[in-house]
């Protein structure tokens, strides 16, 4: 049987966030294999993450910088380890390949970062996002660096996978397109849809965490909402989302429309009573679980090209795209006016989600992957080069390293 060792960079929270439904995703993928989970982290567990015991999978806290990681995967021994996000491959990364070095070591970068943080730091200098700018980053070579030292990484959008080949010349071979893994809408689900007429608000809906989330806000209150209200006196916007800031709660006006309703204990069913979802992201990477959320709930949106980007391929979006704050209010009252547009963008998302989202069709290629790479794991790494040599490098100096805040740890 595989023994899989998933080391979190947070407890799993599916109603906080996407990348907590992604992680849900992936261990749903081994337990259909019949392949035994433990899922361990060194983060706090909040109240609102997953009881993962409940699926048969053991949970552990682990420390970071602490020689009882060691123990702990020595007498686990794992086949497989795959790290969530690449902070966790360097803090960890070194310990399994000196303890299990046979076990396959998978990344799942859940998206970009250094793309993502490249992009917010550009729109901070009021600076065009550049190809230039994203070699410049530590940030980037960091990721890549991981990207590198792993026998294989999770890519979610064409996009990024794109940019990896093109931009930084990373094997396809040691990447992995793995998009959200979802159920296709059928007839029944479409038929229990809440129909337009019944529908009201629009809604924005993220984890406050994220700060593109916080940022799209922003822009919805002070570039988008005026022009809405102006046409369509009576509308209201609903912020949903959880660990809202102050700076968010502020924000809240019920004589303007503008409305912080805060965690949704159920997603789904405020996304499905909504008319229009907005979601005016300026930086960002990766898929957007916001707005295959939406597609899902039969709920029309409008976004920006990065909200978008990597996520439609060349099918016709669920709603509207827009980069124009005058033209993205206009589409907005547009979808939330006008049924007939508005059921169309809904058929769209359908296609969207079961033709790139179909789990049933992404799951068997990402599990042949990973057993075919495991059944040639020394070829595949010695093919990887430029992968050994920074596990090389990156052995001796993370390891020591570890070892003096270890060691100074201990004298406290």
């Amino acid at each position: 049987m595989q023994q899989v060792l998933i080391i979190g960079y947070v407890w799993v929270e599916p109603n906080s966030s996407a990348a907590g439904s992604r992680m849900l995703q992936l261990i749903e993928q081994f337990l259909k294999q019949n392949w035994k989970v433990t899922f361990a982290s060194p983060a706090q567990k909040s109240e609102k993450a997953a009881s993962l015991g409940s699926l048969g999978i053991d949970e552990v806290s682990i420390e970071l910088n602490n020689t009882s990681f060691d123990d702990f995967i020595k007498d686990l021994q794992p086949t497989i380890v795959l790290f969530d996000r690449f902070m966790m491959e360097e803090q960890f990364g070194w310990r399994v390949a000196e303890n299990c070095p046979n076990a396959l070591r998978i990344l799942d970068t859940e998206d970009l970062h250094f793309l993502r943080k490249t992009r917010q730091q550009q729109l901070k200098k009021g600076q065009e996002f550049t190809t230039e700018a994203l070699l410049k980053s530590e940030d980037t070579k960091r990721e890549i660096a991981s990207i590198l030292r792993c026998d294989v990484s999770l890519i979610i959008s064409m996009f990024e996978m794109d940019l990896l080949k093109s931009i930084f010349k990373v094997d396809e071979k040691i990447l992995c397109y793995l998009p959200f893994l979802l159920d296709k809408i059928d007839t029944h689900q479409i038929k229990n849809w809440v129909p337009f007429e019944e529908r009201e608000h629009f809604i924005f809906i993220g984890n406050f965490f994220h700060k593109p989330n916080v940022d799209a806000v922003l822009t919805i209150k002070n570039e988008i909402w005026n022009e809405i209200k102006e046409s369509l006196p009576e509308a209201q916007v609903h912020i949903y989302g959880a660990y809202i800031t102050q700076q968010i709660q502020e924000l809240h006006n019920k004589k303007d429309g503008f409305i912080i309703k805060g965690f949704a204990e159920d997603a789904k069913e405020v996304v499905g009573n909504a008319k229009v979802v907005l979601a005016p992201l300026r930086f960002g990477a990766g898929i957007k679980g916001k707005l295959t959320e939406a597609m899902i709930c039969g709920t029309p949106s409008v976004t920006t090209t990065i909200g978008a980007e990597g996520m439609c391929n060349n099918l016709s979006w669920n709603g509207f795209i827009n980069d124009d704050y005058y033209e993205f209010s206009k589409k907005a009252i547009q979808l939330f006016s006008d049924e007939k547009i508005w059921k169309q963008s809904q058929q769209n998302g359908i296609e969207i989600i079961n033709q790139i989202y179909d789990k049933e069709k992404l799951s068997a290629p990402f599990i042949n992957q990973i057993e075919e790479i495991q059944d040639n794991l020394e070829t595949h790494r010695t093919h990887n080069f430029m992968g050994s040599l920074l596990q090389h490098h990156t052995l001796q100096a993370t390891k020591y390293m570890s070892k003096w805040i270890e060691a100074k740890n201990s004298k406290q």
